[in-house]
């Protein structure tokens, strides 16, 4: 049920924009959920308790040039195979040109998940074994975020293949960062390629 909220969230995004800002690109994207490889790698205290894959459908609008270093805004629905932690994001993200087809693109946004934020403790005193286990497996079962809110940074690197088609290796974090919620930051990592298809 909170899927089909998400992806609706999701497309009420996308509707929106279409009629308040020109797209330029179309992304399709298919990601692993909740890697940990990249976390590892930074120190971010990657959870990798959660499975499945993650499909990205989304907008990003043209260059913004009234903003610093004319950004294209984006937004996008990430919906999960195993319907855990589904998210809507929306925020900015900066093409840098490496050669005339290869590019890095960085960008943050803000995010809001359906997943979980702000799981029951399961060293509470006076629980019973089954509800011990129950939280137990909560915890070892699904992330924390500590807020439904949360921020989005991404890091790509792009290819333009023609004029109209693009792919990009991509990687997506979100995560409260300490700001939304004091305690819990668990996190989500994701990594995977998306197809770019300009208007």
């Amino acid at each position: 049920m909170m899927r089909k909220r998400i992806a609706a969230a999701g497309a009420a995004v996308c509707l929106v924009w279409t009629g308040t800002a020109q797209a330029a690109d179309l992304l399709v994207g298919v990601y692993g959920h909740d890697v940990t490889f990249i976390g590892k790698a930074i120190g971010s205290g990657a959870a990798g308790r959660e499975d499945g894959i993650d499909l990205h459908l989304g907008l990003r609008s043209e260059p913004i040039a009234a903003l610093w270093g004319d950004p294209q805004a984006h937004a996008f629905v990430s919906i999960n195979s195993e319907n855990t932690s589904n998210f809507v994001a929306a925020g900015l993200s900066w093409p840098i040109g490496v050669t005339d087809r290869l590019y890095v693109r960085p960008g943050l946004g803000l995010a809001y998940t359906d997943g979980e934020a702000g799981l029951p403790p399961v060293n509470e005193p006076g629980l019973t074994p089954d509800e011990v286990a129950r939280r137990l497996e909560l915890y070892n079962t699904r992330i924390d975020f500590g807020s439904k809110l949360l921020f989005q940074p991404e890091l790509s690197l792009g290819y333009t293949f023609t004029e109209r088609f693009a792919a990009e290796l991509s990687w997506v974090h979100i995560s409260n960062a300490q700001i939304f919620h004091q305690g819990k930051n668990q996190g989500l990592d994701e990594a995977g390629v998306r197809l770019i298809y300009s208007f």
